[in-house]
């Protein structure tokens, strides 16, 4: 398989500005990369590419995104039967690297038919494919994912942000689908964009408690220094 390619789609920039107000929790302007249409389309482009030469496709951050969440499971001593959910799985490749680092109880869903195809597909030609993948939306998910010990997000959370139709009721929603799905003080590990920190903690407020901030590429502009990516380890609480 070839090594796949860094993405950042579904980001808006709103980390990339060190002057900014770093405290509201603004909504973005509506964005096509917020809707489903978009990532079907995607991922069907990303599904036939693979069939014809096994290119897995986008990751999302890029593959140093997956290596520090690994770390940090690994500092945390996240055993290796925990039951691990992957928020919007796009093309399973999170879960091809939890399960080469030797976890066993896997789940990753999607609300894209073409996500779920794909990732199914990349599983089985790396071997793994008795990894649970579902066709679900996650804000829509009625209760259905109960009891995980780690829940991972990699862009979902940005891309629910940016949809045209549910900026504001997306993340009430996403953030009670996440209370739901976690088991009392299991961790949630939310990579992102487009939020930074202090809104992330905004956000997060009921029901969460911040564990850890991982480290991210800083980069300075004007003489300030920022952060292009927030990568927060949260408990529920």
């Amino acid at each position: 398989m070839e090594e796949a390619r860094e993405s950042s789609h579904g980001c808006s920039g709103n980390n990339s500005d060190p002057e900014e107000d770093r405290g509201s929790d603004t909504d973005f302007e509506p964005s096509r990369l917020g809707t489903k249409e978009y990532w079907e389309d995607a991922y069907q482009q990303e599904l036939e590419t693979f069939r014809e030469i096994g290119d897995v496709g986008e990751i999302w951050f890029g593959e140093e995104s997956m290596r520090r969440v690994l770390r940090w499971m690994g500092t945390a001593k996240i055993h290796e039967d925990a039951a691990i959910l992957d928020i919007g799985t796009g093309n399973g490749a999170f879960l091809v690297e939890l399960a080469k680092h030797g976890y066993t109880d896997l789940t990753g869903i999607d609300y894209s038919p073409a996500s779920v195809d794909l990732a199914r597909n990349i599983l089985q030609a790396e071997h793994f494919p008795d990894v649970c993948v579902k066709e679900m939306d996650f804000l829509n998910c009625k209760g259905e994912l109960k009891d995980f010990d780690v829940c991972i997000d990699k862009g979902t959370f940005d891309a629910i942000s940016l949809n045209p139709d549910n900026t504001t009721d997306g993340k009430k929603l996403y953030v009670k689908a996440l209370k739901d799905a976690l088991r009392n003080e299991g961790f949630f590990a939310i990579t992102s964009c487009n939020w930074t920190k202090e809104q992330l903690l905004e956000r997060f407020s009921e029901g969460f408690e911040l564990v850890q901030e991982l480290p991210t590429p800083k980069f300075q502009f004007g003489g300030k220094t920022g952060n292009s990516v927030t990568a927060l380890i949260f408990k529920r609480v």
